[in-house]
């Protein structure tokens, strides 16, 4: 083995693009972005789809500006959240759904209880047949987590279709700068213009994932659900409805709805993984 020359670079990413790639050929998408987590993917994949309705380098400044986002009243309760940070109201509805289901209105699905080949062409986990996904661009989110199918410590991805969502999506994960570009030299050589998030895979991740990716059989069933509690019921996401921004806006009060009743002293156990 010879050392390496001075001039040349070694780019820690190019095996974070081969899973990627791989991605891409097992679930059959165009193009896959890889995140640290199933929350982070989609928080990016609902931001892709609001940045152009708020102001001041895409902050929605208003929560009347905020689109209204329905997903079914029990899942990870992370998923509001992510809407809610990504310029959305979350909105609930009583589905008992298994494997993924839809972001309603946004071409969006949370595919983190679900992981299979070809599951971006239309495969459907409910009855075994292939169904159509007519919206375009979709996007299908995914999570590694341990607890999950693919199995790795942390993790995830967006499998989607548009290559300008493609472009964004990779800056947006990487604090708003392209890839092995220092902060310094985004600035002066190309400006910021994407207000990002940090949530790219590390490259030891990806490493592991390709490993497992090459052994995981093309058939994956479902996992079942966690029993989750019903969101609908939680204080913290009836205070960001509509109609509870409209009563506060009606006070003049349009901060953050925080609960002031909050007790400083509390005790916890979790029983559900994170997706």
């Amino acid at each position: 083995m010879t050392a390496l020359s001075p001039a040349r670079e070694i780019d820690a990413f190019n095996v974070v693009h081969d899973f990627e790639a791989a991605l891409c050929e097992y679930a059959g998408a165009p193009y896959a972005v890889t995140t640290t987590s199933c929350t982070m993917a989609l928080l990016l994949a609902v931001a892709w789809h609001t940045r152009n309705l708020g102001h001041e380098g895409g902050m929605i400044s208003s929560w009347f500006e905020r689109p209204e986002i329905e997903i079914p009243k029990r899942t990870y309760v992370s998923v509001p959240m992510s809407i809610i940070h990504a310029g959305g109201l979350p909105t609930f509805r009583d589905e008992d759904w298994r494997g993924l289901y839809k972001l309603e209105p946004l071409p969006v699905w949370d595919c983190a209880r679900w992981f299979t080949s070809r599951m971006f062409e239309g495969y459907a986990p409910n009855d075994g047949s292939w169904v159509s996904f007519t919206q375009s661009p979709r996007m299908q989110c995914l999570s590694f987590h341990w607890s999950k199918t693919l199995g790795l410590g942390q993790g995830g991805a967006i499998l989607h279709d548009n290559e300008e969502a493609d472009r964004w999506l990779r800056q947006a994960r990487f604090d708003g700068r392209l890839e092995a570009v220092s902060p310094a030299e985004q600035q002066e050589l190309y400006g910021f213009n994407v207000l990002g998030f940090h949530c790219y895979m590390s490259p030891e991740t990806a490493a592991q994932g390709l490993l497992r990716l090459g052994n995981l059989p093309r058939h994956n069933e479902p996992l079942p659900n966690d029993p989750y509690p019903d969101l609908s019921s939680m204080e913290l996401f009836k205070r960001t409805t509509r109609s509870a921004v409209g009563s506060r806006a009606n006070r003049g009060d349009m901060a953050w709805p925080s609960n002031s009743n909050q007790s400083s002293s509390r005790s916890a156990t979790v029983t559900t993984p994170p997706t």
